[in-house]
């Protein structure tokens, strides 16, 4: 039995796609935990068990985690709390049920930088390594998904990429990795059907390359047809833009934090392994996902 937390999210319900389609030839069985049934793509609705409720609940992790031998773990970030409380205490409920359930495997979405300088002062960064931590306590085997900065992060920007121009926080010039949810979700699912692996450890999922901001703005504009520019927005102005959306002050200075660390090369230096199947490459996720984002009618896109 295989658990799936956050299965209509960005990485989960890719990650649930692909275990529908090949977990049955393997004899798994598929349960999610989900808020919101309905949000549940119809055509998978009765191919798995559902468990209804937050995933930081302690009941419905407890219902959720009987039988399972694996899970996949994602925190959704939730800006109303602390970055501890976002990501530790959040999972500590689940990392309690592992235990009293005997669950063997767990796969958590995480982040690089451990190991860096950078990472003990990198906000949300540092949150999230520390929720590993626990996990990693709780004795199970665990893979941490270490990732950089989504491509899909442009996505919030599709207007502002409509008309010539996105931001980030780092210098134009600054090369780090970057990596397509779908790579996350094939990871996922790769370590979730064969769980041969054991112990603790962290799992770099990269794209095929290095890229800057002002990489970033070449390659849209070639795949766009469009012109399209970077805009270096200070850390300042992130932290007044995100404080001005009302979200908790310490999550906010924990979002500055991760940007600063970032832009200081906590991404940076990671080795590259082999992959079965190769990893998307930016032009790549243009054409597929981010030109028809900008294409669409203004006011349409879901975002995600």
């Amino acid at each position: 039995m295989i658990v799936i937390t956050a299965p209509t999210g960005n990485i989960g319900r890719r990650l649930l796609s692909l275990l529908v389609e090949a977990a049955p030839a393997r004899g798994e069985e598929l349960r999610v935990v989900v808020r919101d049934p309905a949000r549940l793509p119809e055509a998978v609705r009765d191919r798995v068990e559902v468990v209804t409720g937050s995933h930081g609940d302690a009941a419905t992790v407890d219902r959720a985690f009987a039988g399972a031998d694996a899970v996949f773990w994602l925190v959704p970030p939730d800006g109303s709390r602390t970055p501890d409380e976002a990501w530790t205490g959040f999972t500590r409920p689940a990392a309690r049920a592992f235990a009293t359930h005997g669950v063997t495997h767990v796969v958590g979405v995480s982040a690089l930088g451990r190991g860096t300088p950078q990472a003990a002062d990198a906000g949300l960064v540092t949150a999230s390594l520390a929720m590993d931590d626990l996990i990693a306590g709780s004795g199970v085997a665990y893979r941490a998904l270490a990732n950089p900065s989504f491509f899909e992060n442009l996505l919030e920007d599709v207007d502002s990429i409509r008309d010539g121009v996105f931001t980030d926080t780092l210098a134009a010039d600054h090369r780090a990795p970057l990596v397509a949810v779908a790579d996350i979700a094939a990871t996922a699912a790769d370590l979730l059907l064969d769980r041969s692996w054991s112990g603790v450890d962290s799992v770099p999922v990269l794209g095929p390359q290095d890229l800057s901001p002002d990489d970033l703005a070449r390659i849209m504009t070639e795949e766009l047809g469009i012109p399209v520019h970077y805009r270096r927005e200070s850390l300042e102005d992130l932290r007044s833009t995100m404080l001005g959306y009302g979200l908790d002050e310490a999550f906010v200075e924990g979002l500055v934090a991760m940007k600063r660390a970032k832009g200081e090369g906590l991404d940076s230096g990671v080795e590259r392994s082999p992959r079965a199947v190769p990893a998307t490459g930016f032009a790549q996720w243009c054409a597929h996902t981010l030109r028809p984002a900008v294409l669409a009618t203004p006011g349409t896109t879901d975002g995600r």
